[in-house]
Order: C-alpha cells, then structure tokens, then sequence
C-alpha cells in the first residue's frame, strides 16, 4: 500500500465514520475557545467543561479576564493542572488581546503564538476549529494514532508529525483531520491496551499488523 493509498482510505474511513467530527470542549465564541484551549493543556477535556462555566460566568470577555485579579481567578482553575502558571496566562492573554488586538483573537498562527499560554498546538486548534484553516494541532493522541497508522514514519516530535501530516492530508480536509484522529486516539486507539477488536482501521494499521 502507498502512502497515498493509506491516507486515501483513513480520510475515506473517517468520512464515513465520523462526518461531523468538531472540538469536544464547549464555547461560545473566540475568546472562550482560547481559554478553553488554555486550559486543557496536559488535562482532559471533560474537566476543563467541568470547570469553565464558572469562568466563563464571572469572565465571558477579554475585557473582564484582563481586569481578573489572580486571588480572584485562581480558585475558578484549581482543579486543572497547573493551576498557578494557566492563571497567570489567562490573565496575561486577555491584557495582551485588549493592548493589542482591541480584544478580537486573531486568527494567523504567528500572532496567536505571542500570547501568553499559547503555543503552537493552540494556535493550531483555534484558527482550525473558528476559521477553518488547513492547521493540523498534533497533541498525544494525534501523534499516537498517526506514528501508529503509518501517516507519519519517525517523527520524533510533535512539528515533525504535523509537516508530514499537513503534506499528506488535502487541505480541505486538515482542519476536520485534526478532530479524527484526536477522537479516534481519545475513544479507540487508546494508549494502553487499545481497542483493536473494534477499530475499522486495522487492516491498514502498521501497529495492529505487528501484534
């Protein structure tokens, strides 16, 4: 099978499979997307919903977040890892986007990556999931699933990954690409022990063809 073919049938399989495949994290808008993304760095999704109601309620703008004390907004992320650091970075993104872009999130990748809490990975989520871009945000489970499929052939890191998936992949369909293979990673192709027995992919899996 050539690359080519491999990506061919994934993106067909997903297609098929997973249509109407989105971010599992809820917002409303930019700015509460941004946050969120914040936040679920090195966290799971259901806890970051968990937590950003509350947030969200007390600081639905930038202009709110940015006037946050940190006693203040502290106690609203403290069940999230790394409460400290994603506190100050909240604070300090919402003072940099009112300073700086009259409050709008931007949407290139090379701005984004100037505020405080976002790298390139976030950057990659939210100009994805608003405006559509051909970006490709590899966290764990992307990196995983793609290494374990055969999409990527050693990548050692995560930029790796993403060049060779963004080479492969149409760019029609990066943005939505990015949510397959992070779903597929999260409910499927587990890190230990994945599910194997029910996954559709395992015909072409180079993982699954050397158990």
């Amino acid at each position: 099978m050539t690359k080519k073919e491999r990506y061919q049938f994934v993106i067909n399989y997903f297609q098929q499979h997973a249509p109407n495949a989105e971010t599992e994290l809820i917002y409303d808008d930019p700015f509460q997307l941004l946050v969120a993304v914040i936040l679920s760095a090195q966290c799971t999704d259901v806890r970051v919903n968990i937590t950003t109601p509350k947030i969200f309620q007390k600081y639905p703008t930038a202009q709110k977040m940015a006037r946050a004390e940190f006693d203040d907004l502290f106690p609203l992320i403290k069940s999230i890892s790394y409460p400290n650091n994603k506190t100050k970075h909240l604070i300090g993104m919402a003072k940099m986007l009112l300073e700086k872009y009259n409050a709008i999130v931007p949407m290139t990748v090379d701005e984004l990556i100037q505020l405080p809490g976002v790298g390139r990975k976030t950057a990659n989520v939210i100009t994805s999931v608003i405006d559509r871009q051909p970006n490709m945000a590899v966290d764990t489970h992307v990196f995983r699933v793609s290494a374990r499929l055969g999409l990527t052939t050693n990548a050692t890191t995560p930029l790796a990954a993403e060049k060779q998936l963004v080479k492969n992949i149409p760019q029609s369909f990066i943005h939505k690409a990015h949510h397959w293979l992070i779903l597929h990673g999260r409910y499927v192709c587990i890190a230990r022990n994945p599910k194997c027995a029910v996954c559709g992919l395992k015909e072409i899996c180079k993982y699954y063809s050397k158990q």
